[in-house]
């Protein structure tokens, strides 16, 4: 196993204490590579029967029951202020929980499980669009690929306020 470090060099799990990496679910959403801290995931599921809530924000894409749970689903490419897709088939949500409620946050894709080092984390570039720099807590850059890292917290506080106006 290996993990990136800020140089982008790849050293051996091994040589790194565990409390010195993050592990993340990385999805992609409008070509991008994105990070969810792994501690956040509950679970990655294909949305099946979304029923619209009519009145909600343009972000909400609906609700479900999933395994007996009411969640909600939030459409990431809205949240992120990219163009939506029509007919998307097998569309994938990533679950999560805020505030004692279920949440599935709609992706393009899910990629693989990646453990990086807290080292090669960075600040937000000064020029990542502001939309995108309210919901993410840093980026790593990974072999020509900048990921941004999802702040579950910020994406679903700033949905709960739009739902509370």
């Amino acid at each position: 196993m290996t993990i990136a470090n800020d140089n982008s060099l790849a050293v051996r799990a091994t040589d790194v204490l565990a409390s010195d990496v993050t592990e993340y679910v990385t999805v992609i959403i409008g070509g991008q590579l994105f990070g969810l801290p792994i501690n956040r995931v509950q679970d990655v599921f294909m949305l099946d029967r979304l029923t619209r809530v009519p009145l909600s924000p343009r972000e909400i894409a609906g609700v479900l029951n999933l395994r007996g749970r009411i969640v909600t689903a939030i459409d990431m490419r809205c949240r992120l202020g990219l163009p939506a897709v029509e007919g998307r088939k097998g569309t994938m949500a990533v679950g999560t929980e805020f505030r004692g409620e279920s949440y599935g946050l709609i992706i393009d894709q899910i990629g693989e499980v990646m453990k990086l080092a807290h080292a090669s984390r960075e600040a937000n570039p000064v020029n990542l669009d502001p939309r995108w720099a309210r919901v993410s807590g840093g980026v790593h850059r990974l072999d020509g690929q900048l990921m941004v890292i999802l702040d579950v917290d910020r994406v679903l506080e700033l949905t709960n306020n739009a739902l509370a106006a």
